[in-house]
């Protein structure tokens, strides 16, 4: 890899603004907020809007489109049989 041209990956502390949930991962990006981790360390902190505890794929809350409706309605507006 070459030298210096890379940004500073590091351990960040994302928080779900929504929620409240926090979760510590690494990111070159960085912030100007710090919070005090479980572990005691300080981190940057990153607030996020949509996080896996308010995505509604993630939560069970996602509403699936029926398929077949559209279909069936393709069908008959083109007389498909």
């Amino acid at each position: 890899m070459k030298q210096g041209i890379h940004p500073d990956y590091k351990k960040v502390v994302f928080k779900d603004s929504s929620t409240g949930f926090m979760f510590l991962s690494g990111s070159t990006r960085t912030s100007n907020e710090t919070v005090e981790w479980e572990d005691g360390n300080t981190y940057p902190l990153i607030t996020v809007e949509v996080s896996s505890d308010s995505h509604p794929f993630y939560t069970g809350r996602q509403k699936f489109a029926d398929a077949g409706g559209r279909v069936d309605r393709f069908r008959k507006k083109y007389n498909i049989k």
